[in-house]
């Protein structure tokens, strides 16, 4: 067998720019070595399957259908728009139109929300989460066409935050917010504590919301003539969305548009 002799020199010089091409990629993206360690140390299973690797495995990905089209969201059934609400809805309703990801009726979908707002709180699941949005935007070939539009999430009564630690339609308002490279403004405050409404019916969702939102700072001008894409994880029967909305027009804004990850 033949030995290629190598040169002391060479070999130490490749070392050396192994250990300064590793300090720049620790100084250019500290996050990405940070996130490899953890990694390492915490290792990520799909939520569905217990494959390792990520909270949803290619394989599981699979099972959920991203919707290619839009639907008005205040009708029932849905009923197929090109964009923004029905004819009926766009005369009565504030919210222009919705982007909806999947159907909160998949399994997958479901447990992917459910770990992501309750406990154990699995903060990082709104790139998941988010990801789904962006391949829907992707089939209505319309990542490019927000632009102008800022992002505002639906936002937590401040006891509601406390407990929970984060708001998870800001988590999935930032990650949106770095595909479509527009900014997030934390426009909305709620200053209404309710009950969840999850828990009642549609009537009684409306009557609990109202009222339960403000813009803390309109005169900031933040919103005033802007578009805006307002942010939440689940769509039912569009009570609160459709109260943020009335809260921003109020306050000037020129379109406010929901997108979520699932409506149920």
């Amino acid at each position: 067998m033949l030995y290629k002799i190598i040169p002391l020199k060479a070999i130490l010089g490749t070392v050396e720019n192994k250990r300064i091409n590793l300090y720049t990629e620790i100084m250019v993206s500290p996050l990405k070595i940070v996130e490899f360690v953890l990694d390492i140390l915490f290792p990520k299973f799909c939520l569905n399957c217990g494959a390792e690797g990520n909270y949803l495995c290619p394989d599981c990905l699979s099972l959920i259908e991203v919707l290619d089209r839009q639907y008005c969201p205040f009708c029932f059934p849905p009923r197929i728009v090109f964009a923004g609400t029905c004819l009926s809805c766009k005369r009565t309703k504030k919210l222009a139109g919705l982007y909806c990801a999947a159907s909160y009726e998949n399994f997958i979908v479901k447990k992917l929300i459910h770990q992501f707002k309750y406990e154990p709180y699995l903060k990082d699941l709104a790139k998941t989460l988010s990801s789904l949005i962006i391949t829907h935007l992707q089939h209505l070939n319309k990542v490019n066409n927000f632009e102008s539009f800022l992002l505002v999430p639906a936002p937590l009564h401040k006891k509601k935050l406390k407990q929970r630690g984060f708001n998870p339609a800001q988590e999935i308002a930032k990650e949106i917010a770095k595909a479509l490279k527009i900014p997030v403004i934390n426009a909305l405050a709620k200053i209404k504590q309710t009950p969840a409404q999850v828990e009642l019916e549609k009537e009684e969702r409306l009557e609990n919301i109202k009222g339960a939102f403000i813009c803390p700072r309109p005169d900031l001008g933040q919103i005033k003539n802007r578009k805006i894409l307002l942010v939440d994880d689940v769509f039912t029967t569009g009570a609160t969305m459709e109260e943020c909305a009335l809260t921003l027009k109020k306050a000037g804004a020129k379109e406010v548009w929901g997108m979520v990850v699932a409506r149920g």
